[in-house]
């Protein structure tokens, strides 16, 4: 399509933007926002924003105090065109290095093709003043070659400029004191809300109510970032092993579809799929359920873990990212062995066994400690989910980014 023609031209108007458009509060000395600004660039969307900058504006003396911050939110999207679109983009052409990229042989369609294209989140990279993504974890992961997906030599060159910041949620939307979607409010004083929830998500889905049974929830896309595969081929083994009922909500590629319509009938009373994606009932499955399984093979920060814990569902993830960054593990003897510390479980690699193990412990810890496994749901509930602290990071790497040289 054209989608590379058009994020090309809202770059350069927001470049434009700040020369041209009014403060709100203008005066004659500062008629525009000017020169000295930050331009944030979300992904590869906004990624011409610092090609721009260094190309077009400052070998003619403009924009020579303005700075530009990258937010990589996902490194696997990267605005990839062949080469030839180039001259479509309004970079001068000796900056194509900057954009040059070559897939490896083995990545080509056939004997002719050359690989060269054209790799907007690469010019980025190397243009910008600073980076930052929406983890901790990521940000290191993104400069090792299992996660940099063929640019973290380049990243590894910047990662003095290089940092992660933990994205928030809106407290206010995810608040199951008072969510008008879910069955019964409740919050970490009073969490008998959350049984009433339980049993109504399971009256809504059809399956059997039982306070008893292990409520298993899946929130996200059904591709193979998201694990679903994984959740697909243990799927037996929560059923018969672990006696869990298991709900999936997504949308995505037909083979995870076609299987949700399958397990349906071949687990009746343990298995409820649902094709598509709801907000309301997105939130009726976080309040209502007890574990939340995020088997991310990556994950850049990950938001359904927050929400999970914000609602007293105990997270059961991949050790990957911003999810190994944001659910610490259960440690059962820390604080002298009462009710330990930590609020979900990780495990690594992303395999079946690794998530049936980490499945294991955690349906024995909610049927055999009921105390302990309460004081994990608090814990998640009590922890600051909220922007406050992300905001005051991202205010600190704004300024870094000004005192840049």
């Amino acid at each position: 399509g054209d989608n590379q023609f058009r994020f090309a031209l809202l770059s350069l108007a927001a470049c434009e933007a700040a020369l041209t458009l009014p403060l709100p509060d203008s005066s004659p000395d500062f008629p525009t926002y000017g020169e000295d600004v930050v331009f944030i660039a979300n992904d590869w969307h906004a990624s011409l924003v610092p090609i721009y900058i260094a190309s077009k504006y400052r070998p003619h003396g403009v924009f020579m105090r303005a700075r530009s911050l990258l937010v990589i939110h996902n490194l696997m999207h990267q605005g990839i065109e062949p080469s030839t679109t180039f001259e479509t983009l309004g970079v001068p052409g000796d900056w194509y290095p900057a954009v040059e990229f070559v897939f490896p042989e083995h990545m080509r369609a056939h004997a002719l093709d050359k690989g060269e294209c054209v790799n907007l989140l690469k010019g980025a990279i190397a243009t910008c003043d600073r980076i930052v993504t929406v983890s901790t974890g990521f940000a290191w992961e993104i400069t090792t070659p299992e996660g940099g997906f063929m640019l973290d030599g380049l990243l590894r060159s910047r990662q003095f400029q290089l940092g992660g910041v933990t994205n928030g949620i809106d407290e206010d939307e995810w608040n199951p004191a008072d969510d008008p979607d879910i069955e019964a409010g409740y919050d970490d004083n009073d969490m008998s809300g959350k049984a009433t929830c339980k049993a109504a998500l399971q009256r809504e889905l059809g399956l059997p109510e039982d306070p008893h049974v292990p409520l298993v929830g899946f929130i996200g896309r059904l591709d193979p970032q998201k694990g679903p595969d994984l959740v697909r081929d243990s799927l037996d083994f929560l059923v018969r092993s672990l006696g869990c009922q298991v709900v999936v909500l997504g949308s995505g590629l037909s083979e995870f579809e076609e299987w949700m319509r399958w397990a349906e009938t071949a687990y009746p009373s343990h298995f409820r799929g649902h094709v598509g994606f709801s907000v309301q009932r997105a939130h009726r499955i976080t309040a209502g359920v007890d574990i939340l399984l995020m088997p991310s093979r990556f994950e850049p920060c990950g938001l359904n873990q927050l929400y999970a814990m914000r609602y007293g569902t105990v997270p059961v993830v991949h050790a990957t990212g911003g999810l190994r960054d944001t659910v610490e593990d259960y440690n059962p003897f820390a604080r002298g062995g009462t009710l330990g510390s930590g609020t979900g479980w990780t495990f690594a690699p992303p395999s079946n066994e690794a998530l049936q193990a980490a499945m294991q412990t955690a349906v024995m810890t909610y049927r055999e400690h009921p105390d302990a496994w309460k004081e994990i749901m608090r814990r998640g509930m009590r922890m600051d989910h909220g922007w406050r602290e992300a905001a005051r990071q991202y205010e600190q790497i704004v300024e870094w980014t000004l005192m840049d040289p």
